[in-house]
C-alpha cells in the first residue's frame, strides 16, 4: 500500500545510503545512475522517453530564454559569466560563443567532464570555459552575472535561501535563477509524481514559492527585474532576473 509518508521516507533512506543530506544525495545520483539519465535528456539521442523528451525541450527554452534575457540589451563580448550548476554545459557553450568569459562548475565530476568535452569539441581553445567541480555554496570570486538554472530544485528552501544568497555575493550587475514553481497545481502534481516514482527517480525535487525567492533576494539587496514562465506537459520552471537594489 502506498502512504502519503512514503515519499518522506524515501527521502530518508536516500540520505542514509549517502551518509549525508541534500547535497551528498544529489552529487552521488548524478555521479552515478543520474548522470547516464540525465545526458541522454540534455543530449540529442532518441534513446528517450515520451516524458524525458518533453523535459528536453522544456530546458532547452529555460536556455534559450535565458540567453535572450542576457543579449536583449547588451553584447556578452568581455562579460564574466559564472554558470553554477552547469551541467552538460548546455548554457555555458552559447556564452562562450557570444564571447562571454565563463566559469562553469558543478557538484557532479561526471557532469563536468561530459560539459568539457563537448565544449572543446565546438569552441576555440581561447574560449573555452573555466570548468570545475564544485558545490554551489563553495563558489568564490566575482562575476558580472551568476547564472544558476533548474538546480535549486534539489534543494529544500531552507538551504536554497543559503544558496540564493552566496550566489548573489558572487554577482556584481545581475543573477539568473530558475526553478520550480510551487502551485496548488504543481504541487499536486508533484504529490502524484513521488507517490508513483519511476525506477530511475531517485532525487528528492522541491517546488519553491516565487515569494520565498523574491524574499531571500531582497534580504541580500537583490530585486527582481524580469520573469519569465516555461511549461511543456512534464516540465516547469519560473525564471528571473535580479539586480542590486
Amino acid at each position: 500500500m502506498v502512504s502519503l509518508t512514503d515519499p518522506e521516507r524515501r527521502r530518508k533512506l536516500q540520505a542514509e545510503e549517502v551518509g549525508g543530506g541534500d547535497k551528498e544525495v544529489v552529487r552521488e545520483y548524478f555521479n552515478s545512475t543520474g548522470f547516464e539519465r540525465w545526458r541522454k535528456i540534455y543530449g540529442e539521442t532518441d534513446e528517450v522517453n515520451r516524458v524525458q523528451k518533453d523535459i528536453r525541450l522544456g530546458h532547452a527554452k529555460t536556455v534559450e530564454n535565458t540567453m535572450l534575457m542576457l543579449t536583449e540589451d547588451r553584447s556578452l563580448a568581455g562579460v564574466t559569466v559564472c554558470d553554477a550548476g552547469c551541467g552538460t554545459g548546455l548554457l555555458s557553450i552559447p556564452l562562450a560563443k557570444e564571447g562571454a568569459i565563463v566559469s562553469a562548475s558543478d557538484i557532479s565530476a561526471a557532469m563536468v567532464a561530459e560539459a568539457e568535452m563537448k565544449a572543446k569539441a565546438q569552441l576555440p581553445s581561447e574560449n573555452l570555459p573555466k570548468f570545475e567541480v564544485n558545490d554551489l555554496e563553495s563558489l568564490t570570486g566575482k562575476y558580472d552575472t551568476v547564472v544558476c538554472l533548474d538546480v535549486l530544485i534539489h534543494y529544500p528552501q531552507n538551504k536554497a535561501d543559503g544558496m540564493i544568497a552566496h550566489l548573489a555575493s558572487l554577482a556584481e550587475k545581475r543573477v539568473i535563477l530558475s526553478f520550480a514553481p510551487k502551485t496548488f497545481y504543481y504541487d499536486i502534481l508533484k504529490r502524484i509524481g513521488e507517490l508513483f516514482p519511476g525506477p530511475s527517480k531517485a532525487t528528492r525535487a522541491y517546488l519553491h514559492s516565487e515569494a520565498d525567492v523574491e524574499r531571500a533576494l531582497g534580504k541580500v539587496g537583490w530585486k527582481i527585474s524580469k520573469r519569465g514562465l516555461t511549461t511543456t506537459q512534464f516540465y516547469f520552471s519560473r525564471l528571473i532576473e535580479a539586480v542590486p537594489m
